[in-house]
């Protein structure tokens, strides 16, 4: 997931540092990104929204697998479930990215979603009764 976190923001950087650069020294009309993107195209603005959509939830993930790590309950159970949420994950992202439908990325974000709440509930039925997860 850090990995892929890792070329999302290059493909960010990648697509905007054109942009500041043509206009640089002009660049108070993107003071405000709410004001800016209605000005962007639309790959521009998916590019932008797939970069807080990553580090949005995905920020739980990485505090569920550190707490995995600390407990020192990782099994083989949790971690092809963490493998599952990274690839539904980039899944969602490639979606964004190339053609935005939007009922496959909701079907990514959901099953990625649902995985994650399998992962925290294992977590905390094996902390709540002194279970092996």
């Amino acid at each position: 997931m850090l990995a892929w976190s890792g070329l999302i923001v290059a493909i960010l950087l990648w697509t905007r540092i054109p942009v500041v650069i043509k206009q640089w020294g002009n660049l108070q009309f993107a003071k405000h990104s709410d004001e800016l993107r209605p000005k962007m195209s639309a790959k521009f603005r998916y590019i932008t929204e797939n970069y807080n959509h990553i580090f949005e939830q995905p920020t739980i993930f990485y505090a569920v697998l550190i707490y995995i790590q600390l407990a020192d309950t990782a099994n083989q159970t949790n971690i092809s479930l963490a493998w599952a949420y990274v690839s539904l994950r980039a899944i969602h992202s490639v979606i964004q990215l190339t053609n935005n439908n939007v009922s496959w990325r909701a079907a990514s974000f959901a099953t990625s979603s649902l995985i994650l709440l399998v992962i925290i509930s294992m977590e905390v039925l094996a902390a709540s009764f002194g279970l092996k997860s």
